[in-house]
């Protein structure tokens, strides 16, 4: 009975350790947060490294210095939420760190630390004593050292597992970067246009009374300026891009 009882216990406690290490990944890197971690004006949180790649990434033209970004201020958007973050002269040194998510983290090491909160290593199929360690790149699935030396794969260009991982989360987390850059900029052209449709509507509507007075003298008359109204807006909307 205590033994169930331990399990359920043990078996909970992980859950919630579980769900704990969801909230500490960081989105862009997607992995524990790297000290130090700086929070956002919208209350999200991302590694100082990442916001400076997030930073460099939407603002590509700024001068760089060993790989960080020396003109002061400047402004990204927050990948969870969409928000524009406008920095200071201090750029991502000047956003605030968070300490409480800094101390957490560290209580979460010291606690996965212990002997019982080890993971299960993955098990081969084929050989049910071997770990898969391995990575097949020929046919691009993790198997054993078995299965390379006897098996399936014997034939085949393999890898070590954890190389494999870290180089693939790299190679994501740098594709994550960059979409979101590209994003922030669209969102910007966006604006733009935006902007631009509204003041070609102020300068159609400024332009309705005159267009009414000329075309009291029958519909056909209005008719014939609708044309001439569109040749005026386009014309204009020329000379903004010129």
């Amino acid at each position: 009975m205590s033994t169930s009882l331990n399990y359920k216990s043990f078996s909970k406690e992980q859950q919630t350790m579980d769900t704990l290490e969801k909230q500490l990944i960081c989105p862009i890197c997607l992995e524990m947060f790297t000290k130090p971690v700086v929070i956002l004006p919208c209350q999200h949180n991302l590694c100082r490294k990442c916001a400076s790649d997030i930073f460099q990434a939407s603002n590509p033209y700024l001068p760089t210095r060993g790989g960080t970004t020396v003109a002061s201020g400047g402004r990204f958007r927050c990948p969870s939420c969409r928000h524009e973050v406008v920095l200071d002269r201090h750029g991502v040194y000047g956003l605030q760190r968070n300490l409480l998510v800094e101390n957490i983290i560290d209580i979460y090491k010291q606690e996965s630390t212990r002997p019982e909160r080890k993971s299960e290593q993955p098990m081969c199929e084929e050989h049910e004593d071997e770990r898969i360690n391995i990575y097949c790149l020929s046919c691009e699935v993790p198997t054993c050292s078995m299965c390379k030396v006897f098996g399936a794969h014997k034939d085949c260009q393999v890898a070590p597992l954890t190389h494999v991982f870290q180089r693939q989360k790299s190679e994501l987390s740098d594709g994550i970067a960059v979409l979101v850059g590209s994003n922030d900029r669209v969102q910007g052209i966006i604006s733009q246009l935006e902007e631009t449709c509204r003041i070609v509507e102020i300068r159609t509507d400024s332009s309705a009374p005159q267009g009414q007075v000329e075309g009291a003298s029958g519909s056909s008359d209005g008719a014939e300026n609708e044309p001439a109204r569109h040749i005026f807006s386009f014309s204009w909307l020329n000379s903004l891009s010129e």
